[in-house]
């Protein structure tokens, strides 16, 4: 296993994904909440509707895990509640994504990621 990056990798994203629900339940934030959002990173992908470089890199901005961590890392920290909500599913969703190997993506087509080639 530990010569197998794609399952390293998966493995990774399982355990983030996992400690941010955990996170979410036990700071006792609303799964109605969660559940309305979740998907929310993915309009980014109407980026792709003008062309593909466009749609890479608005797609890209909010799915890399600089800005959602970075936004837990303040919510948490002055205590912005909601703030850390959002940040939390934010992680969750990047973490979901790349679980089911969904990868940023390169200008040259919405199917070529940085961790595979999506059929």
């Amino acid at each position: 296993m530990l010569i197998r990056p794609a399952i390293l990798l998966r493995a990774e994203e399982a355990v983030i994904l996992t400690l941010t629900i955990f996170a979410y339940q036990h700071l006792h934030y609303s799964w109605l909440l969660f559940a309305l959002l979740f998907f929310t990173p993915d309009l980014f992908m109407l980026g792709y509707l003008i062309n593909t470089r466009i749609g890479a890199a608005t797609y890209n901005f909010a799915h890399t895990l600089t800005l959602a961590l970075s936004l837990l890392l303040l919510s948490y920290t002055e205590h912005w509640h909601q703030a850390t909500a959002f940040a939390l599913i934010w992680v969750a969703h990047i973490a979901f994504d790349r679980l089911l190997g969904y990868g940023l993506k390169y200008p040259t087509s919405f199917k070529e990621t940085h961790l595979r080639l999506v059929a």
